[in-house]
């Protein structure tokens, strides 16, 4: 049997409440609802680790785009 979507699944709680309304039955009580799983964070030792590398990439390319941007200039001088 396929999984009914959320909508599906609370279209019909509606529904049965609401003929429990015109019949004089009471709905029956609805199941308790999953607990969501929090993501695990990610250890801060892992995240120190790559930041100064991060920083290295980024000076990295902030100088490589320097450096084309000169030559660009020089280009159009001559």
């Amino acid at each position: 049997m396929a999984k009914k979507s959320k909508l599906a699944v609370r279209a019909a709680e509606l529904e049965a409440a609401v003929v429990g309304l015109f019949t004089g039955t009471p709905a029956p009580a609805a199941p308790a609802k999953k607990k969501k799983r929090r993501k695990a964070k990610k250890a801060k030792v892992v995240k120190a680790a790559k930041r100064p590398a991060k920083k290295a990439a980024k000076k990295a390319k902030k100088a490589a785009k320097k450096t084309a941007k000169k030559a660009k200039k020089k280009a159009k001088k001559r």
